[in-house]
């Protein structure tokens, strides 16, 4: 009997606003930079790609773009974001 796995995926298991702060802080905190883009994906997914683009003020081909693995964002694409996620660049 072959055994049947499914990809992990973050996205599938943040189900509010208050979900996603926590998320994006963990990941700020504990992960590398890298990882922070990886989660801001999740978080994106989460939410919707098209709300988040519409309130970050991007397109969804370059919101997609901009958290693709190995991607390397500009700071202010992660500013804008993170602040379309309602977490923002701030300390808590």
């Amino acid at each position: 009997m072959t055994l049947k796995t499914t990809r992990f995926d973050a996205a599938d298991f943040l189900r509010d606003d208050e979900d996603i702060r926590e998320f994006l802080i963990a990941a700020a905190e504990e992960g590398t930079a890298e990882e922070f883009i990886h989660a801001l994906g999740a978080a994106a997914r989460a939410k919707g790609m098209a709300e988040t683009a519409k309130a970050a003020g991007l397109t969804r081909a370059s919101l997609y773009k901009s958290l693709a693995l190995g991607a390397k964002p500009r700071f202010e694409t992660i500013w804008r974001i993170s602040n379309a996620l309602g977490h923002g660049l701030a300390p808590r």
